[in-house]
């Protein structure tokens, strides 16, 4: 089952605690702080896999969780770092946050590997808070969490050519006939259904990827038929060739087609139609196809276009050779939700949360959140007098007490974290 788009979560390991331990010495309080830092969390790392064509496995395996981080041990010892989850997928994914669709990562080459969700940091042992005044410092680092969000899954095919037009024009029989591709083939409407791949050789010995994407119809680009499925394969393809049934022995006109799928191209992306195509007039063995011609060159004078009978491998090669062309001389293209600089850098934005939220929830009262908090604060860690002296420092570093200053907390006030109540002191 060819599967090109998936939503799963994903989950990097969370740090590992440090530890609160001391040795036993003579003449040093508690024999001296000895407790070890936790392990990092592990990496979630998408690999490209050359062997696979299709996102059928993360179908079904919609969570990915990496392995947390080992807390720290005694005698100053690290924990253990966390496993890194490796997940194969097909050349062509993209990985967005499905939140905000910010592009995480774009595999196109083989072996390629991105790490899209970053494990978290091992908090640290006791031993690293000793200083004159706290010689036996009783509190550890929590390991920091890893990354989580629900990711959107895409594959877009990777191909140098791509075949367009609307259905039953010949494009699965043209990739039949010039690859080993093997794609079915039939005389009714939607044969194919999902994007066929295959390697092309010209006959003076260069070569390219071609590939033969579902049939387009008339407002495709607004999410008819295949719509979106079909188009966004597209946008990876450097030249369309551009299949017309001159013939129209489905009682089609193909000048008028010609107009749809260009204007279909248009309405979807602008940078389709920015990609070279060569315009391909095939079944020219019909009764008609000399006619709709004729028609077509007077239409279009200035497009080149070459005759083919597909079914008996008539006229394929100059259409070959002039793609291959066309490939020595067109740059690739940037993806779709990206914008590139003049260094050909892509860089993508992502519009960020706010840290620390202050609310006052009623006179006297404000309600501290946002994920800065959440990432500090943990009240089962909130035991003894150290935990709450080395969690006003926390806040002081921050600079979370100055934010509340510029709110308009006052001396007295209250203010909640996660239902815990503090009172604001000056």
């Amino acid at each position: 089952m060819f599967t090109d788009q998936v939503k799963i979560h994903l989950k990097a390991g969370k740090g590992g605690d440090g530890l609160v331990s001391f040795r036993h010495e003579k003449y040093i309080p508690y024999g001296g702080p000895f407790g070890g830092d936790g392990g990092d969390g592990g990496d979630i790392i998408f690999e490209a896999d050359p062997g696979r064509t299709t996102l059928l496995d993360l179908r079904y395996n919609r969570k990915i969780i990496a392995e947390p981080g080992g807390k720290g041990k005694n005698k100053r010892m690290h924990g253990a770092n966390g496993e890194d989850k490796i997940v194969k997928v097909p050349l062509g994914t993209i990985v967005r946050r499905a939140e905000t669709g910010q592009i995480v990562a774009d595999l196109t080459e083989a072996g390629q590997q991105a790490v899209v969700a970053k494990g978290g940091k091992g908090g640290r042992g006791n031993c690293h808070f000793k200083s004159s005044r706290n010689t036996a410092p009783k509190y550890a680092e929590d390991g920091k969490p890893g990354d989580e969000f629900d990711a959107q899954i895409e594959l877009r095919v990777l191909a140098d050519v791509g075949l367009v037009g609307f259905p039953s024009v010949g494009k699965s029989t043209m990739l039949d006939a010039v690859s080993r591709a093997r794609p079915e083939i039939g005389d009714y409407p939607f044969t194919t259904i999902h994007p066929n791949v295959g390697v092309v050789e010209t006959g003076d010995g260069r070569s390219f990827i071609m590939a033969d994407l579902p049939g387009l119809i008339e407002g495709a680009s607004e999410g008819k038929g295949l719509g979106h499925q079909f188009l966004k394969h597209i946008e990876r393809c450097r030249v369309i060739v551009h299949v017309i049934d001159m013939g129209g022995e489905e009682g089609r006109d193909p000048v008028e087609d010609y107009r749809i799928i260009n204007d279909e191209l248009k309405d979807y992306h602008l940078r389709l139609l920015d990609r070279p195509q060569v315009v391909v007039a095939n079944k020219m063995d019909e009764e008609k196809a000399q006619e709709n011609l004729k028609r077509f060159r007077e239409a279009y004078p200035d497009v080149e276009v070459f005759e083919t009978t597909a079914i008996i491998h008539e006229g394929l090669d100059p259409v070959l050779r002039r793609a291959a062309d066309l490939l020595a001389t067109t740059p690739a293209f940037p993806i779709e939700g990206t914008e590139e600089n003049q260094e050909g850098v892509v860089y993508t934005f992502e519009e960020k949360k706010k840290e620390v939220v202050i609310e006052e929830v009623e006179p006297g009262v404000w309600q501290l959140s946002g994920p800065r908090i959440e990432r500090n604060f943990n009240i089962s860690k909130l035991n003894t007098e150290e935990d709450y002296y080395l969690f006003a420092n926390r806040m002081r570093y921050l600079g979370i007490d100055n934010l509340l200053r510029e709110a308009g907390v006052k001396d007295g006030d209250t203010v909640r974290i996660e239902n815990f109540e503090f009172e604001f002191v000056e």
